[in-house]
């Protein structure tokens, strides 16, 4: 019964190409001439080797730059902030493509890069290592506020490094044409 009906699907494919074909199509096709064929050739798909040589001279060209925003401290959004960077570090590695990641931290978010007191600073020192990609940096103001208020020193991860302001960089960032996603 299958191969029935797959039959008949078939012999209504071929009766709705002749109705639909042009009239042209049922003349006899015609020998090209010599311009016809150089004209195919030149519009033929490039080789594997010229794709692969097109393919990298847009990768060269084309870098992707995105700004990652972490100012609470809840390590769900923490976590989640670090999926993104690393699913788009990997996205666009698989495309040859290059990209930038910044995660800027401040507010309650310093405690992210905090070294006594981040709940994901043993992901971000693996990560650190694996994805160059993908770089954190810790407001200073906040650090600042954090000592004063804390009475005393206010330790950052050494994968970190410490910007005046948080706020200041992502506008800084996004100035220069960044994405900027507050996870």
């Amino acid at each position: 019964m299958i191969k029935f009906e797959n039959a008949v699907r078939a012999a209504m494919g071929v009766v709705m190409v002749l109705i639909l074909a042009p009239s042209s199509a049922a003349e006899p096709a015609k020998k090209p001439t010599r311009p016809q064929i150089v004209a195919a050739r030149s519009t033929a798909a490039p080789t594997t080797k010229q794709a692969t040589a097109q393919k990298q001279a847009v990768a060269d060209k084309k870098l992707h730059n995105l700004v990652l925003q972490v100012n609470t401290n809840e390590p769900a959004m923490m976590n989640l902030a670090l999926n993104n960077a690393t699913n788009v570090a990997q996205y666009y590695k698989g495309l040859g493509e290059k990209v930038s990641i910044e995660v800027v931290t401040f507010g309650p978010g310093l405690h992210m890069l905090r070294d006594d007191t981040s709940p994901v600073k043993a992901r971000i020192e693996v990560l650190a290592l694996s994805t160059p990609e993908i770089s954190f940096k810790a407001c200073g103001n906040t650090q600042e506020n954090m000592r004063k208020a804390e009475g005393k020193d206010i330790p950052i991860i050494p994968q970190a490094q410490i910007v005046q302001s948080g706020v200041v960089r992502v506008m800084e960032l996004q100035e220069k044409g960044w994405s900027y996603v507050k996870p």
